[in-house]
């Protein structure tokens, strides 16, 4: 008798730095998107070396290399959907946004990961490429409060003042070309997380969830790759970012903790008889 061939499961490139704490980067990528249903193709663009505490440094990969890897795969095989990541350099992140504008009928989310850079200048180089060659591309924009202020040129001051209300930044970045804006509210304060999805009609919906303790490692890049899975399965926007935060509160939930810094989310709290029974 013939042999069955699998069906091939929804393929969604990764384009981030590695990290060897296993809690954000590309290894957060592969571990949500697989357990999720997806086959992970994982490019590295950069490696942070980094513990549970924080981050030391970050080399960035040859631009030649990180598009020989991407240009490679993608000739090879079919991608339902690319989750963005951070590349390490102005010029990795010029290089991916070159690639990635080939393909505009894939959706792309983007995770900015602001926080990774150890360097402030380089940071600010960074930032603005991204508003200006990755926004305008970008299908969902996973982000909190200070990473989309950023993002639309502005930032707080000294003294703890926000110049334009976080609302007010996602308009700007919806005008830069991004589709929809997920503002996460995992940095703010109360007894309720408050995540929002706006697209260029507005508020689509918004999301409570209660406030975990503790300190966690890689939310946002589990946030932003679980929407990526929800994509590549062929959900609608609105269902994707939904089915990204139930995953991610329960990864939160069930999160453990390996060192002496922050909590690793547990992105297989399913394979361990987790999460359903807790809901």
């Amino acid at each position: 008798m013939p042999v069955a061939i699998p069906d091939v499961p929804p393929v969604v490139l990764c384009l981030s730095a590695a990290d060897a704490t296993g809690g954000g980067g590309l290894p957060s990528d592969i571990l949500t998107l697989a357990s999720m249903g997806c086959h992970p193709l994982a490019v590295q663009t950069a490696m942070v070396v980094r513990d549970t505490r924080g981050v030391d440094d970050c080399i960035a990969i040859e631009p030649d290399v990180l598009a020989a890897q991407v240009r490679t795969v993608l000739e090879d095989i079919p991608v339902h959907a690319f989750k963005f990541g951070f590349c390490g350099s102005v010029e990795n992140t010029a290089t991916a946004a070159e690639i990635l504008s080939d393909y505009p009928d894939i959706p792309l989310v983007v995770e900015p990961a602001l926080y990774t850079s150890v360097d402030q200048a380089a940071d600010d180089d960074l930032v603005a490429v991204l508003a200006e060659l990755i926004l305008p591309q970008t299908t969902l924009l996973v982000a909190s409060r200070h990473e989309v202020l950023r993002l639309a040129g502005f930032d707080i001051d000294e003294d703890g003042e926000e110049p334009l209300s976080p609302e007010e930044a996602v308009a700007r970045l919806l005008e830069l070309g991004v589709e929809y804006v997920l503002l996460t509210g995992g940095g703010d304060h109360g007894p309720q997380v408050v995540n929002m999805l706006v697209g260029e009609q507005g508020v689509i919906r918004t999301d409570a969830w209660e406030r975990l303790p503790g300190r966690y490692l890689g939310a946002g890049a589990t946030m932003a790759a679980a929407a990526s899975a929800g994509l590549a399965h062929g959900m609608a926007m609105p269902e994707a970012v939904r089915e990204a935060q139930e995953f991610t509160q329960q990864a939160l939930r069930h999160a453990y903790l390996p060192g002496m810094g922050r909590a690793i989310p547990d992105r297989f709290f399913w394979a361990r008889g987790k999460g359903e029974a807790d809901d």
